[in-house]
């Protein structure tokens, strides 16, 4: 059965994260991702997703195959109309959370992937874009 290009996963719990790297493992995996990268990807996806869970309620992952100069990878997009970030370089820090996690998502999420975006306004929601590239 062939795999999408792109799915769009709506997050509202905690069964729409683990929805949303499964979607990004069969992507990677139908690109020949190894499968430790399959892993470090699934785990920034479920970083960036759970802050969706816990801070905003609601959300949305986008994941989809890009394919440019000649390589190949899987971009995703977590974006909610949350609270937004007020102090993103504070956020970027490990160990800083204002939840009772361990301060680990996004900074974490960062060193798992090629590519990370943050774009957040306090009032206005979140949107982080990751990228991993098939080695």
């Amino acid at each position: 059965m062939p795999v999408a290009d792109s799915v769009r996963v709506a997050i509202a719990s905690d069964s729409d994260v683990v929805t949303a790297r499964q979607a990004a493992r069969e992507m990677g995996a139908g690109l020949g991702f190894s499968s430790t990268d399959l892993t470090l990807l699934a785990t920034a996806i479920s970083e960036v997703a759970r802050n969706i869970t816990t801070y905003a309620g609601t959300g949305e992952v986008a994941v989809r195959v890009l394919r440019e100069r000649g390589r190949e990878g899987i971009e995703v997009v977590a974006s909610d109309e949350g609270p937004g970030i007020a102090d993103v370089e504070l956020a970027l820090q490990d160990g800083y959370t204002t939840g009772n996690g361990l301060g680990l998502g996004l900074p974490g999420a960062r060193r798992l992937v090629d590519e990370f975006d943050l774009d957040t306004r306090p009032g206005a929601g979140t949107r982080v874009r990751l990228v991993k590239w098939r080695a």
